[in-house]
């Protein structure tokens, strides 16, 4: 044992901050990165060793896949031999079965990170009960949530139907402004009525959640009922998942390029080229080492599928990549400022998602990776998420979702942004729900606010209250990710986005 080693377990153990789960779990990664890594070439491991690709630290021997998507309908309605329960039979059932496959589905985090879609899996099993009685039910189980899966990792969701349950899960949110389970409505002009997504709105205003994802964009990729999204905006195939998130660092492929064509020619490609084959080695471990597939119960269930799981290939600072690249071209355009450097950052999206689409994975969906615009982790600094816009200097809301509408396109694993909108916007929820539809007829796939005032805010994905955050610095917290959001408050300016007036001209302006 190295002294290295043996002092991050002492720190760990000797932790007053840390719950003694939490230490299990730290105590655990320190252990499987005490393993050797898998093997890679030289060239893949300087990427890595320079910090030009990041393997999202999920350790050196992945047991276990990223994400995981059980069918949690298929669950219900036969039960498990292996957990030996019988399908369930009514509400009451449906809620206790899944209390207890959760504790059994692993994730990148060791708790499950996608809850189902709650809605869908849970009205065929209302039956006779009142609204008042589901309403009960659903809020004693959100609350089970939070306090027993405290992650805000952990992620549900809901729509685009009106149900009972819909309405139940949108009051016990509101209500409870937990930061756990994160949330997420798929809206689909076609099925969606204006009051639902007008009271989603509302939701926003009370407690920055939920999120809302284009329904009928992601179908076209995954078909309808097929996906859910996860953890920080990751869509991802249902019975399935993602195996590995591994994310290129632009901003480092643009300083080791000498020009713009030498970024797109040389640079780019080659360590595109890196990326994957940092994804086929974790994938080459977690399918032919790590007797995952083998042995799970889910997939023996038919729970999971092991061909339905897709490798994740991300990237980040994608601002600050095409101000290196102008400033080496001798531009004064920055991106999100300029038409120019705006279109720069279209074109590396653009071929990014040709890349990946014509590049063959060894183990993933359809044989391929899935693009995604990675939103960001605590310990990054001088970066900017994603293809997002830089923190502190946005521009109006309708400029900065038109601005960032057309990357969307390219990114079928997820990509988002976070307005923040100042909290005179909750007299008018009418105008989050026109922002929000404004922005899915740019072509936006995913709209996400916060809105200032709120304790309970989004950070790169997941959620935190603000209050905790200085709490944490003396006490801890109970919940998994309140260090990360206090991490992210310091290094990555996540919480600086500038607070924005939503006014009548604008909207009218993004109706044009």
């Amino acid at each position: 044992m190295s002294d290295a080693f043996e002092l991050r377990c002492q720190q760990i153990v000797t932790s007053s901050r840390l719950s003694p789960e939490q230490k299990r779990h730290f105590l655990a990664l320190e252990a499987e990165n005490a393993l050797p890594y898998p093997a890679l070439s030289a060239e893949a491991r300087a990427a890595l060793d320079d910090g030009v690709i990041c393997d999202m630290f999920e350790g050196h021997a992945p047991f276990k896949p990223r994400y995981v998507l059980p069918d949690y309908a298929r669950f219900l309605a036969n039960g498990s031999e292996w957990l030996e329960l019988e399908g369930a039979k009514d509400l009451d059932d449906a809620l206790s079965l899944l209390t207890i496959l959760y504790h059994h589905v692993p994730s990148v985090t060791s708790l499950p990170v996608y809850l189902g879609h709650l809605d869908a899996l849970l009205q065929p099993y209302v039956r006779i009960l009142t609204q008042d009685d589901i309403d009960i039910r659903i809020k004693r189980f959100w609350r089970y949530l939070d306090r027993t899966l405290p992650d805000a990792f952990t992620h549900v969701n809901i729509g685009p139907a009106d149900t009972p349950v819909t309405r139940a899960i949108l009051r016990a949110d509101a209500e409870l402004k937990q930061t756990a389970p994160n949330l997420t409505f798929i809206y689909d002009p076609l099925i969606t009525p204006d009051d639902l997504l007008l009271q989603v709105a509302k939701n926003i205003c009370e407690c920055s959640k939920p999120h809302i994802s284009n329904g009928p964009l992601n179908d076209r990729i995954f078909t309808k009922g097929q996906y859910g999204v996860v953890s920080c905006y990751n869509s991802l195939p249902l019975a399935g998942g993602g195996s590995t998130l591994v994310r290129l660092n632009l901003q480092q492929v643009a300083l080791r390029s000498d020009s713009i064509d030498d970024f797109f020619t040389r640079t780019l490609p080659w360590y595109c080229q890196q990326q994957i084959a940092v994804i086929d080695a974790r994938c080459e471990f977690l399918y032919q080492q790590s007797n995952f597939f083998e042995h799970s119960f889910l997939v023996q269930e038919g729970l999971i599928d092991p061909q339905r799981f897709a490798p994740m290939f991300g990237i980040y600072s994608l601002a600050e990549a095409v101000n290196v690249l102008c400033e080496k071209a001798g531009l004064d355009g920055r991106y999100g400022k300029d038409d120019a450097a705006n279109a720069l950052g279209y074109r590396i999206s653009e071929q990014l998602a040709a890349f990946v689409e014509n590049t063959p994975v060894k183990y993933g969906w359809q044989n391929r990776a899935l693009l995604h615009a990675q939103s960001g982790i605590s310990s990054d600094v001088g970066t900017t998420p994603g293809a997002r816009l830089p923190y502190g200097d946005e521009p109006d809301p309708i400029t900065h979702l038109r601005t960032v509408a057309p990357h969307h396109a390219w990114y079928p694993a997820g990509i988002s942004d976070i307005l923040t909108l100042d909290e005179t916007v909750k007299r008018n929820p009418q105008a989050v729900m026109q922002l929000c539809l404004g922005a899915f007829k740019c072509g936006m796939r995913e709209f996400t606010a916060n809105v200032n005032g709120n304790d309970l805010v989004r950070v790169t994905g997941y959620m935190v209250r603000l209050s905790d955050l200085e709490k944490y610095r003396a006490e801890g917290s109970r919940s998994n990710t309140t260090w990360l959001g206090e991490e992210a408050a310091r290094n990555t300016r996540i919480l600086e986005r500038q607070p924005r007036v939503v006014s009548h001209e604008q909207q009218m302006r993004f109706s044009q």
